[in-house]
């Protein structure tokens, strides 16, 4: 079973986007080519889902600003926007983007004491969202996984895929991606390698020249 997960492409996250990534609406037409031509059994997408009042967002600590390093849960954490809250415009998925062949969607980042990048897990590793069993049940046996920020949470989910799928293959599309800092990409692949992870284009997939 052939699965593409693709990570938060939400208007949040695109031009215009509360906590837009440079670009980041270049991916759509990217994944939906992947959609229709990569040949997966299965497409799901993860979506930010924050409450109002979530405790990554820079406006909960007052004195502080976004992307600044505060505390969250008594952890370090970096100060965002707010953005991608629950039942707003920005937190719809790109209007581009082929939202009819996504199979499931994984909603992320509720709890508004712990912040959450991957769509396996918070990021304090206690919490699972159930993707990782909804998969596994499904007989995923290779994962590709895509979208926004490379380095924050396509990272982290392409890593928690590998870490909590024993045996499945997880690969990250790289054009299909896009991310913050053009260092902390290099890094995130850097990582995702050295775990596993293969790192691929989407012509890999599809077979185009």
């Amino acid at each position: 079973m052939k699965c593409l997960l693709l990570v938060d492409i939400q208007n949040g996250f695109c031009s215009g986007g509360n906590l837009a990534v440079p670009n980041g609406e270049d991916v759509v037409p990217v994944a939906n080519r992947l959609i229709a031509e990569g040949g997966y059994d299965l497409v799901v997408a993860s979506q930010d889902w924050h409450p109002a009042d979530h405790g990554s967002f820079a406006s909960q600590h007052p004195g502080s600003h976004p992307f600044e390093m505060g505390t969250l849960g008594g952890k370090a954490q970096m100060l965002w926007p707010d953005h991608c809250v629950q039942g707003t415009r920005d937190a719809d998925f790109h209007p581009g983007l082929d939202v009819a062949a996504i199979g499931y969607v994984q909603r992320k980042g509720e709890n508004r004491a712990v912040d959450s990048y991957s769509a396996f897990r918070d990021n304090d590793q206690a919490a699972l969202t159930g993707l990782s069993d909804y998969l596994l049940e499904r007989r995923v046996d290779v994962l590709d996984v895509c979208g926004l920020a490379t380095d924050y949470c396509v990272k982290a989910s392409a890593l928690d895929a590998k870490a909590m799928m024993p045996g499945v293959t997880v690969r990250f599309i790289a054009d299909a991606s896009r991310g913050i800092d053009p260092a902390g990409v290099e890094a995130a692949i850097a990582e995702m390698s050295a775990a596993g992870v293969r790192i691929v284009t989407s012509a890999d997939v599809t077979g185009a020249n």
